[in-house]
């Protein structure tokens, strides 16, 4: 890769939205679903992170760095994969920037998820498949080893070998899938009732509404009037699947959205075509659309890096969108400046929380949100002079 002006645009802002993530490492704890992962299961996630913790400690860092690491090569392989796929270079980074930006995908890079596994795997072999020109059916059969999402993949690739007439994609994409589906199946639970709107609330969440609009009409756009390359019928298949499914039933999102965020270049493309075939008076629209877009995407991204600020400004501090990943670090960092390394609680949650941070389960201390006659001990956690939660603690007495 040449180091040009739009090489070098392009690592620095890499570079500095590496430096954000390593930033906003130390300002997220461990969550449940995160602990219960590293402590309790057996898949691609628990061995990721034991293993970087076993080699840097078992530390924030540790946890989620892997995963930035995954979100650095998925940006990566994305401007790689687009050098050719615009008319102009300065598109590329563009693309590239949206999709840094991306609400969905800067959570996927800091969070203990399988998501950004799914992104970087996909992008890899769309990366290998443009240098070669052809399959690598080595790497979908790893595929299958890694996570039940690929099965969408190999449904994507099943479409697109009918279109190419290609019998040994057909053939091996087939047999993929119908493994990936008895060896997996997709998650989907809850009463059979329609969660089509949820779904669609979920998708906007992840772009941004404004985007998401688009990415719809973009996906509606090429199917019926432009060439359907690889990008579109894989973002089709899983954008498709989820809704219908989600008629139904609730989906794992986690599942489905991974392979619809690729479709940036697709959209970026049409929108642009779309700009430029008009005459500069008749452009107005368009400028007024991105600027909306792009001003979305950077007031999302600005929310995401300073979540904590909106303590400041939230009644109810458990209803923060992030809550489920903050205090537990604080509490124990709090509870060792203390002595205390080990504790009770009927929160069986935060219980497994704290054992990350070398909290341990004892029978010496109790500690509760609640203020009880016997605590001895309160724990205040704030954020920026604004009370979160408190937590009292109980000395229990066992001396006659």
């Amino acid at each position: 890769m040449a180091l040009n002006r739009y090489n070098l645009t392009f690592s620095g802002l890499l570079i500095i939205h590496f430096s954000i993530l390593l930033y906003l490492v130390d300002s997220f704890s461990i969550s449940y679903d995160e602990a219960d992962i590293y402590f309790n299961q057996n898949n691609i996630l628990a061995y990721i992170t034991n293993f970087f913790t076993t080699v840097f400690g078992q530390n924030d860092f540790a946890l989620r760095i892997p995963f930035i690491l995954f979100y650095m090569g998925s940006a990566v392989l994305l401007y790689l994969l687009t050098d050719d796929y615009f008319k102009n270079k300065w598109d590329r980074v563009v693309s590239t920037a949206i999709f840094m930006l991306l609400p969905g995908v800067n959570s996927a890079a800091l969070l203990v998820n399988e998501s950004i596994i799914v992104i970087f795997g996909t992008l890899l072999y769309l990366y290998l498949y443009k240098l070669r020109e052809k399959e690598h059916y080595l790497l979908l059969v790893l595929f299958l080893f890694i996570d039940n999402s690929f099965a969408i993949l190999f449904l994507a690739l099943f479409f697109y070998s009918l279109k190419k007439r290609d019998n040994t994609l057909l053939i091996v994409t087939l047999v993929l899938f119908g493994l990936s589906m008895s060896m997996y199946g997709f998650e989907i639970g809850g009463k059979p009732k329609g969660y089509f709107i949820e779904t669609f609330g979920i998708y906007a969440t992840i772009f941004s509404p404004l985007l998401f609009l688009y990415f719809f009409y973009s996906i509606y756009r090429v199917g019926i009037k432009h060439e359907k390359d690889l990008y579109w019928y894989i973002s089709m298949t899983a954008l498709f699947l989820s809704l219908v499914f989600s008629l139904r039933q609730k989906i794992a999102i986690e599942d489905f959205a991974p392979f619809v965020v690729i479709a940036i270049p697709i959209m970026l493309r049409l929108f642009l075509h779309s700009l430029r075939v008009r005459l500069k008076e008749f452009r107005k629209f368009h400028y007024i659309f991105s600027s909306i877009v792009l001003g979305v995407l950077i007031i999302n991204f600005i929310i995401f890096v300073f979540n904590k600020y909106l303590y400041v400004f939230t009644e109810f501090p458990r209803k923060h969108f992030a809550y489920k990943y903050h205090v537990a670090k604080e509490l124990s960092q709090k509870l060792k400046d203390l002595g205390i390394t080990s504790v009770s609680t009927y929160d069986k949650e935060l219980a497994l929380r704290l054992q990350f941070y070398k909290i341990g389960k004892g029978r010496d201390y109790l500690i509760t949100p609640f203020k009880t006659r016997t605590a001895h001990k309160r724990i205040k956690i704030n954020y920026y002079n604004k009370n979160i939660i408190n937590y009292y603690i109980t000395k229990y007495n066992y001396s006659e």
